[in-house]
């Protein structure tokens, strides 16, 4: 929910990032969330950060020096006058550090990203 919209905050701020709206590659992004860092936005800035559920990304792909971490994005377009949305591409992104991205892993081995191969269901068509 964006930071505008709460009136008092959950007591497990451990299980919450705060993330400004407009970041690049988690620029501005507060993972270990303290009462002190949701007062210290200003005003007539907190319609444009987000108090957000923390994802608990686990390591489950086996690499030659152990597992890592995969989030697996996913494009869907919707056309005009479509009944429903078209998967188009994705991205899997590769990590070790403490969340996904390049930032996190610069001194860590098979980080990254990918992509996911998989066979169309009759539903996707």
């Amino acid at each position: 929910r964006f930071l505008s919209e709460f009136s008092s905050y959950p007591d497990d701020l451990e299980n919450y990032v705060l993330k400004p709206l407009f970041s690049f590659s988690g620029s501005g992004v507060v993972f270990h969330v303290k009462p002190e860092d949701l007062k210290s936005v200003p005003d007539e800035k907190r319609s444009k950060f987000m108090l957000q559920r923390k994802v608990q990304y686990l390591p489950v792909v086996q690499a030659p020096d152990g597992v890592v971490k995969v989030e697996i994005r996913l494009l869907y377009l919707w056309e005009p006058g479509a009944p429903c949305p078209r998967l188009v591409t994705n991205l899997a992104r590769l990590s070790r550090g403490e969340m996904i991205g390049v930032k996190y892993n610069k001194d860590k081995t098979w980080g990254g990203g990918s992509v996911c191969f998989f066979e169309p269901s009759e539903a996707s068509g």
